[in-house]
């Protein structure tokens, strides 16, 4: 089919703006749908239930998974976060364009369940900013830091593995937003996602 919604998989190292460019990229647009993550960590300072994500114990997560309710899930940093599949496949179906932000096991679950979904890796200017960048939040330890940055070394030298890469300069979030925008318009055209039926005249 021509123009049907497309699966988007956000990724890249913590820092690094995914966030800000989701919102970008959804606000004020009625044919995408950001899918709401579910995990067992805490909530922080002004996040809240049912929009930046779902925050149930371990326990229940794990039940949901058990009931196959996660079309993807993974343990980041200590906690489980993952896909609820109920409201996803509800949006997807009806043809929009549906947006996951999560990490890169769990993105590489989700393309070998949907081989058709669209892979983009938002990279920082480079690893030095990306590190000033954590600690100007001023929301974790030194400990967390560290241990972002090196799951961040790791992340990073997966990014041949996706489609499209995005390098999100500071104060840019609003035009790598633009190019995930460009991006579906050239994937909603490609030629893999179906040839429209033409009559040729004899």
């Amino acid at each position: 089919m021509i123009n049907k919604g497309l699966l988007l998989i956000i990724s890249g190292p913590a820092g690094v703006g995914k966030g800000t460019i989701v919102n970008y990229l959804v606000e004020g647009e009625s044919n995408y749908f950001k899918s709401v993550s579910a995990t067992s960590r805490k909530p922080r300072y002004m996040e809240r239930e049912g929009e930046d994500y779902y925050f149930v114990t371990r326990a229940e997560f794990m039940r949901r998974v058990k009931r196959g309710e996660m079309l993807e899930y993974t343990e980041y940093n200590g906690n489980y976060y993952g896909t609820p599949l109920p409201p996803m496949k509800a949006h997807f179906e009806a043809g929009e364009n549906v947006v996951l932000e999560i990490e890169t096991d769990g993105a590489f679950q989700v393309k070998s369940k949907m081989p058709d979904a669209v892979l983009i890796f938002i990279c920082p200017p480079s690893y030095e900013q990306l590190e000033a960048r954590l600690r100007g939040r001023n929301t974790e330890t030194e400990e967390a830091i560290i241990r972002r940055l090196s799951t961040a070394r790791h992340e990073l030298s997966l990014m041949p593995k996706y489609d499209y890469i995005i390098v999100n300069e500071d104060g840019k979030s609003d035009l790598s937003a633009q190019y995930v925008r460009e991006i579906v318009r050239a994937e909603q055209l490609s030629s893999k996602r179906g040839i429209p039926h033409i009559i040729l005249p004899e």
